[in-house]
């Protein structure tokens, strides 16, 4: 997606300040994703890192973790700021790993920008990428209205009713774990599934 690439890569250093730390994610989600790493057996995947802060804070948890993302400016802040946390510039549409061998994929807000004709093509690979039992996070917009586009503060995302994102999870050869949901006056509606992969 080198156009999603290019907008993120103009706004690496803005993004990175604003959102790139833990001091700014939200206690709710810090509690989810500790919680779901704590299940997971095996190698971790952070796909789509960004700047790296939760590839270091799963690395600090004691997981055996690498960060993927295709913004170059993103990966070497990672390095700069987490020394020692592998983080590789990649693509969530081609993880570079063998099939069937993770454990879990963390794909946190990652695929907000995949239009909806789209959406299956990381889906298929995070099935591929996982060993069957393996598990994957999946943060995304909610939306009670049908799949939106908006604005988004980068380059333009999508909202998805969490049932129609859950089926193309499904088909994708997953089945849903857990479903969470969240909303707060003035932020957007957020979501996240917790899928586990049943195919080989």
């Amino acid at each position: 997606m080198p156009d999603v690439s290019a907008a993120y890569s103009t706004r690496a250093t803005e993004y990175a300040d604003l959102l790139g730390t833990m001091d700014a994610v939200h206690p709710v989600d810090r509690a989810l994703v500790d919680a779901w790493a704590g299940t997971v057996s095996g190698r971790i995947l952070d796909a789509g890192c960004g700047p790296g802060h939760w590839t270091h804070h799963l690395a600090k948890r004691g997981a055996d973790v690498r960060g993927i993302d295709l913004v170059p400016e993103f990966i070497e802040r990672a390095r700069t700021t987490h020394p020692g946390v592998r983080v590789d510039i990649g693509s969530i549409e081609s993880i570079d790993e063998p099939e069937g061998s993770l454990g879990g994929i963390l794909s946190w807000f990652s695929t907000i920008h995949h239009e909806p004709a789209r959406i299956a093509v990381p889906l298929r690979e995070f099935a591929r990428a996982l060993r069957p039992g393996g598990t994957l996070l999946l943060g995304f917009f909610d939306s009670a209205d049908g799949i939106e586009p908006f604005d988004y503060a980068v380059v333009r995302a999508y909202r998805w009713p969490v049932a129609s994102l859950q089926r193309a999870v499904e088909r994708a050869g997953f089945s849903i774990v857990e479903t969470h949901r969240r909303t707060e006056r003035g932020r957007r509606p957020v979501a996240a599934l917790v899928c586990e992969r049943v195919r080989p």
